[in-house]
């Protein structure tokens, strides 16, 4: 695996500052994280900081709207932001010679994006919010699911209990006053990471970051982190049946885990991919191609930092097959892999496709520069990356069996099952509720 160079410094405002130069090819990669996510909304007021990922682009005290994405494409790049229940990114790919264009233009909306920001820009973003909502979650088949899934996992008062998107009740209370209070309180420079990776000079590049970064005061009045404490498990079953317009039944089953960055997170990780990667899966192997009982299987780990992450999975049902057989199926394929374990040959596919997944995506600045800064952020660690493969390498046959024991069982499972017909819950056991 190549080695990730990093270079640490932190201004006097309080902005950490990772900078990892490559010169292999003439671009460079500038990637602002804000430790601010939909975990840090306020109850009535959710949606927030997803609504500021799209207010961000909205023009700041010397640019003009819609001129970020004009500037950075003009000069050749891309940029994109996206929101997540811890954090909220933005970034830009450019020419090397244009580093200090992606610089000083987040740098002016970190300082100057209040006195820009307006009525008219707050209405128009919050119908775009909507609409996304309407198109990604309202109107899609099976799009309630992730919502749900946070619902039912962790309490009503919960920071992961809602949706990153927020509700339109809240999307439609919110005031300029509000979303003016919530920049103010979370975009401060004392609150983000700035990395910069690709082709520059470490010594220029750091004094453009001193010269646009600089002088934006801190937030001495951050207050301090949510409190995200939750039980690494439910205690019980969940379970919860919609009907939607979908055309095949799906199911989905979900269940607390330790947080991302533990030793058992990475021991789940590794399960994830037996169960889930690739047409020679557990899952894959028996429920598609062998029992076809499901048109296709999907694991992953919702990786969170606080209190429990998330494991879930999912299985679209052939048509005229039950989803009570689909799911049966499944957990028996659960209980089997946590009991047995992996064989040698199933651990070495896994551990080859992670690690050429690592080494292909690190080989992209713009990925190199984001899991900088998101270990940076939520670690303060950004030497992480250089141990990611070692790490998931270092995950052995035992403690699959010993975290799949913990995690995937009956007293710590939500099963989800969606079934075709208007959209409505039909039958429900909440997370208020042991179903024996």
């Amino acid at each position: 695996m190549p080695h990730v160079p990093i270079q640490r410094h932190r201004l006097p405002n309080g902005l950490r500052i990772i900078l990892s130069p490559d010169p292999r090819a003439p671009i460079v990669a500038v990637n602002l994280w804000y430790d601010v996510g939909s975990k840090h909304e306020k109850p009535g007021r959710t949606g927030f900081a997803h609504l500021f990922e799209h207010m961000m682009f909205q023009g700041s005290e010397h640019v003009a709207k819609g001129e970020h994405f004009a500037l950075v494409q003009a000069a050749g790049g891309t940029l994109n932001a996206s929101t997540w229940l811890d954090r909220t990114n933005y970034f830009e790919t450019l020419p090397s010679h244009e580093l200090e264009l992606g610089l000083w233009l987040e740098s002016d909306r970190l300082a100057g994006l209040l006195p820009a920001m307006t009525q008219e820009k707050l209405d128009n973003q919050r119908d775009v919010v909507k609409n996304e909502r309407r198109w990604s979650v309202d109107n899609q088949p099976y799009g309630t699911w992730d919502e749900k899934i946070q619902e039912l996992l962790y309490p009503e008062a919960h920071p992961y209990h809602h949706s990153t998107i927020g509700s339109m009740e809240d999307l439609s209370a919110a005031s300029l006053e509000d979303v003016s209070e919530f920049f103010a309180t979370y975009y401060a420079p004392n609150n983000a990471v700035l990395t910069v990776a690709g082709d520059f000079e470490p010594a220029d590049a750091l004094a453009m970051i001193e010269r646009h970064f600089g002088p934006i005061p801190a937030n001495d009045a951050l207050p301090p982190p949510p409190d995200v404490a939750v039980a690494e498990r439910l205690g019980r079953e969940v379970r919860e049946t919609v009907t939607d317009l979908c055309s095949l039944p799906r199911v989905y089953l979900a269940h607390r885990m330790p947080t991302f960055g533990t030793d058992a997170f990475e021991a789940l990780l590794v399960a994830a991919d037996l169960l889930g990667v690739g047409r020679a899966s557990r899952l894959y192997r028996v429920l598609v191609r062998e029992r076809r009982l499901a048109q296709d299987v999907t694991v992953f780990p919702f990786p969170v930092v606080g209190g429990a992450s998330m494991f879930t999975l999912w299985a679209t049902a052939r048509p005229d097959v039950a989803p009570a057989e689909l799911e049966a199926a499944t957990v028996a394929e659960l209980d089997r892999l946590a009991a047995d374990g992996p064989s040698e040959e199933e651990l070495e596919r896994v551990r080859n496709l992670h690690a050429a997944a690592v080494e292909s995506s690190l080989e992209r600045i713009a990925e190199r520069a984001d899991r900088l800064s998101m270990y940076a952020c939520l670690f303060d660690e950004p030497e992480r990356i250089n141990t990611e493969v070692s790490r998931y390498l270092a995950v052995g046959a035992d403690r699959i069996r010993a975290a799949m024991a913990g995690t995937l069982r009956v007293d710590n499972r939500l099963s989800l099952t969606y079934l075709p017909g208007e959209p409505q819950v039909a039958a429900t056991a909440g997370a208020e509720e042991a179903v024996s």
